[in-house]
């Protein structure tokens, strides 16, 4: 049987890109964002609704958007659904559902009046995933 993990969202980002780094010196970044739609509702309505999402980035992918966006830039996320599991110091188990970010684009121009270059605007995450080497954050 085939299967497919792929999502495409366009959205503004909720607050600053979080970048970290991992033991191995691997760059990690935390990202929110909110995705609005307009729909009408059964009295006719034009109603807004959002939803919000975590993505997570790898690499000079991370490094980039740490760099370039702030909270309220626009940018499509390309990526997969990916499922973190972990157990706290107390024994509980925890989840959650966030968006690997395989590519995100920048839809805007940068603080500074300059227009970011194509490595900027398409940070992609060219290198392999790198595995996980401490609890998710």
């Amino acid at each position: 049987m085939h299967s497919m993990n792929h999502v495409f969202l366009m959205g503004n980002l909720t607050r600053d890109p979080a970048l970290k780094r991992l033991p191995s010196g691997v760059a990690v970044s935390d990202l929110g964002l909110a995705v609005s739609e307009n729909y009408k509702d059964k009295e006719g309505k034009v109603t807004e609704r959002t939803d919000f999402f975590e993505i997570v980035a790898w690499g000079r992918q991370a490094e980039t958007c740490a760099e370039y966006l702030k909270k309220g830039s626009p940018v499509l996320v390309e990526g997969k659904l990916q499922l973190d599991q972990w157990e706290t110091e107390q024994g509980e188990k925890r989840s959650r559902t966030r968006v690997r970010a395989q590519r995100i684009q920048f839809l805007h121009r940068g603080g500074n009046g300059q227009k970011p270059d194509d490595t900027a605007k398409r940070a992609s995450a060219d290198q392999s995933e790198p595995a996980l080497e401490e609890e998710p954050f």
